[in-house]
């Protein structure tokens, strides 16, 4: 399993299908080790756009700083269960 983690520049938005074809990523095969990477990125001042996997998993921005937040509590397939 595959799960990208797209960051961009504080106050960025949200990641259109088109952007996301040219932005840069980086690569984990833990879903945790990807919001890990999140953390790091999101404390370190940037933000972290999306988290994508390839099992469909989707978490978009609010996602994932809810799920920072609340990791014990987030659903990281966003509601979906596997």
């Amino acid at each position: 399993m595959t799960y990208r983690v797209y960051t961009g520049p504080p106050g960025a938005g949200a990641i259109s299908p088109l952007d996301k074809e040219r932005a840069l990523y980086k690569e984990f095969g833990l879903l945790d080790e990807a919001l890990g990477f999140a953390r790091h990125v999101n404390d370190g001042g940037r933000v972290t756009l999306l988290i994508e996997g390839d099992d469909g998993t989707s978490l978009k921005k609010a996602d994932i700083v809810a799920a920072l937040r609340h990791p014990e509590e987030a659903s990281p397939t966003g509601g979906r269960q596997h």
